[in-house]
């Protein structure tokens, strides 16, 4: 199977923070960012694979600082790992206050997307590369995120065995 450099999948998205975007706290709206990190993140799971892909999950989104209307966030995005059919793509939220210039990682986020064929069916993907330092990094230790990952769909899968699907009003 072919491979490609995490730099190919690399993408970037820099937004300004406006007041219908903050909560009642005057921060970026958690979901808002959510958004904005899933849709980046699909777009480079899209150009490593060449393919189209499906979400599988998010795997984690940690807020580290708040982000304020005086703020904008730019996002960078790239595929660190891949398993056969899915990829991991990690996203780094830096917020730049756009007064006075200072720069900080305010969010990291992991997602998995499979790749996906014409009949919608998982198919093999491209290995992943990495260069720089960052991307080793994840790279090295994406097996211990996928084995976490791994553990945490089979409790999801026994806990919704468990719910009930009955109408609140049954």
């Amino acid at each position: 199977m072919e491979q490609r450099f995490s730099r190919e999948s690399k993408c970037f998205k820099t937004a300004r923070v406006f007041p219908t975007d903050v909560n009642n706290h005057n921060t970026l709206f958690g979901g808002k960012l959510m958004a904005y990190i899933d849709d980046i993140a699909s777009i480079a799971a899209t150009k490593h694979c060449r393919r189209s892909v499906v979400t599988a999950s998010t795997d984690s989104v940690d807020f580290l600082h708040p982000i304020r209307p005086s703020d904008s966030v730019c996002l960078e995005a790239f595929v660190t790992w891949t398993g056969r059919s899915s990829v991991e793509v990690f996203v780094k939220v830096i917020k730049e206050d756009l007064l006075s210039g200072d720069r900080i990682v305010a969010a990291t986020s992991f997602l998995t997307f499979v790749a996906l064929n014409a009949d919608r069916k998982p198919v093999p993907v491209p290995g992943v590369m990495p260069e720089t330092e960052e991307e080793t990094k994840l790279y090295e230790t994406a097996p211990q995120r996928a084995d976490m990952r791994k553990m945490r769909r089979e409790e999801s899968k026994k806990l919704a065995g468990f719910l009930t699907v009955k109408h609140p009003w049954d």
